[in-house]
């Protein structure tokens, strides 16, 4: 009883500290009496579900592109450092999923068995809405949990592709722990299973509805003021049929991936399919959201979030908060920041010229000694490039190595590695000055619709070619030239190379590959992605050296990965202690 207490004194704090999302019924607040809290009171499960919620993995920045061919960190003790340069083993692994999912699928599974025991409100009804939505966002979360495990722990084991065990009931002291992986298409179905019941028990999103007259039949015949109660706005932020779709398609994209597509039923048509259910709810290709590139620093949209609302960016997120977390860590240090991110030639190379042009094809007009000249604009907006502008005061940042500030290449242990900065994810109006500190908005999103357009550019590709739609009414050349030309790209001249590559699935993969790598840099998709798509692991961090105004390429740091390690591992612990599971091969 008393770790039952603990828990939910951790989920009341929690809903305490939320600013703009959760706001529990008013009838279901009593005073902080820990004698009043009983397991059939409504926040014992609630409380315990809200644990799950806090184990979201995206509730924070990962940076694991550091792990990566995108980026570098000055940080010597970072764990994706490590195992980047030859240290990532069994027992030591940044990126498991294990624990943290395992330990909410409990939560979750103790939901389950708690809902039916509670009286939500006094009002029957009503309570029995509140009981079918809170084992919607249960069911949703389940599965979210499972994609994340698949993730980070799926693998090939005795030529069959494994997922984890599949665990649906609470385990109690007496329980049988030592479980046998179930089979990656297991896993799947059981992803599909759970959200498919999410979206049973769910409305698409939290708002207040307008008359009785547009409630869905699945919730019975209801008033507007009961429906309200359940569904309204008051639950923003909480999982929907909205996000149940976007976890679908992100599921389906990693199923139907070359590293994984051996072991599944799922395929690329799907994968297209089950993004194209989610863009045609925005609104179809012309929905995209015209200033989804510096969705962290559109200040004005950023500073009227209010009530869980989210940006047109945005399809889930979590709270925001005022602080300079992020700028403290990456500014440069003459801005007072430590420089931790540092973006690497490798990832400044793929941005195109403005034109559409890669800089390598001779067309493109790429001049090696100017070398951020008429380039693709998100590489400025993103990467902070020698002699480009930071802070609240605009402020020139010198990096070249014979610079004479703190900014410059190597020079003390806080300055850049690589010649570049981060700039992505940082509000330019923090100031980091002591004498003139400030916080500003921030908040981390769950999930972009880019990624789910991206996602549905890059399984259409496969399934139909770049000008084929299946049954949708947009191609995947519709959904990359949208994205490109709201990025600035190929304004001037029609955008020639997009206008080639969809004529050959290839070069249009080529592009949608590298479309994906820059809309989505630095947020946690550059590891998985390489890893699914079975790609080299071992491209070496490049940067730059200016000296006397001419740049040269230098070689930063080498990427030790072995051909196994597309698929990460199981926890050495769980192998040692359960014979019943099975490791991943080269672990």
């Amino acid at each position: 009883m008393k770790r039952s207490m603990i828990i939910l004194l951790a989920a009341v704090f929690m809903l305490a500290s939320c600013k703009d999302l959760i706001k529990p019924e008013i009838e279901n607040n009593r005073e902080l009496n820990p004698d009043a809290y009983l397991p059939n009171d409504a926040r014992f499960p609630f409380g315990i579900l809200l644990n799950a919620y806090n184990r979201i993995p995206t509730n924070s920045w990962s940076f694991n592109d550091v792990a990566t061919d995108d980026a570098v960190t000055n940080d010597q003790s970072n764990g994706y450092l490590k195992i980047a340069t030859g240290q990532w083993t069994a027992n030591n692994n940044p990126l498991s999923q294990w624990t943290n999912s395992y330990a909410a699928i409990q939560y979750l599974n103790i939901t389950l068995g708690e809902i039916d025991k509670v009286q939500w409100t006094t009002d029957e009804r009503v309570s029995k809405l509140f009981a079918m939505r809170i084992k919607g966002e249960t069911y949703g979360l389940r599965a979210l949990f499972l994609y994340y495990l698949l993730q980070a722990h799926a693998g090939m084991s005795n030529s069959t592709l494994l997922g984890v065990p599949i665990v649906l009931d609470v385990q109690g002291t007496n329980a049988n722990f030592n479980n046998p992986r179930a089979t990656f298409e297991e896993c799947m179905k059981q992803i599909y299973s759970d959200l498919d019941k999410a979206e049973e028990m769910l409305p698409l999103d939290y708002e207040n509805i307008a008359s009785a007259a547009v409630i869905p039949t699945k919730f019975g015949s209801i008033t507007k003021v009961e429906y309200d109660r359940a569904f309204g706005s008051a639950f923003r932020g909480l999982f929907t049929g909205r996000i149940a779709k976007a976890i679908r398609s992100k599921a389906a994209l990693l199923a139907a991936s070359p590293a994984f597509a051996s072991g599944t039923s799922t395929t690329w048509a799907d994968a297209a399919n089950y993004a194209a259910a989610v863009i045609n709810l925005k609104g179809g290709v012309s929905a995209l959201a015209a200033n989804g590139t510096t969705w962290y620093s559109n200040a004005s949209e950023i500073s009227g979030l209010a009530d869980g609302a989210n940006p047109g960016e945005i399809l889930w997120r979590g709270n925001y908060g005022d602080n300079r977390d992020l700028e403290q860590s990456n500014y440069p240090p003459s801005l007072f920041g430590s420089g931790r991110i540092n973006p690497t030639q490798n990832l400044v190379d793929a941005f195109p010229m403005a034109n559409g042009y890669p800089i390598a094809d001779a067309a493109s007009g790429y001049d090696a000694a100017n070398p951020y000249n008429n380039r693709d604009p998100r590489l400025k907006q993103y990467i902070l490039v020698n002699g480009g502008t930071a802070g609240p005061n605009s402020t020139a940042i010198n990096t070249a190595a014979d610079g004479t500030t703190n900014d410059a290449l190597g020079k003390v242990e806080t300055s850049t590695r690589t010649g570049y900065y981060l700039r992505k994810l940082l509000r330019q109006d923090v100031n980091l000055n002591p004498t003139s500190a400030n916080n500003q908005r921030h908040y981390k999103p769950h999930i972009r619709y880019t990624e789910i357009y991206l996602n549905y550019a890059e399984a259409a590709n496969e399934a139909w070619g770049p000008t084929g739609a299946g049954a949708n009414s947009f191609s995947a050349y519709d959904i990359i030239k949208a994205i490109r030309k709201r990025a600035g790209v190929g304004l001037s001249n029609g955008d020639p190379y997009l206008e080639a590559a969809k004529s050959s699935k290839e070069q249009m993969r080529i592009l949608i590959k590298n479309e994906r790598r820059l809309e989505l840099c630095f947020e946690g998709y550059r590891f998985w992605d390489l890893r699914r798509w079975k790609e080299n692991l071992t491209d070496a961090a490049r940067g730059v050296s200016i000296k006397n105004g001419q740049p040269t390429g230098i070689k930063v740091e080498d990427r030790q990965f072995q051909p196994y390690m597309i698929y990460g591992p199981i926890p050495y612990g769980e192998i040692l202690k359960f014979g019943e599971l099975q490791q991943n091969q080269g672990w």
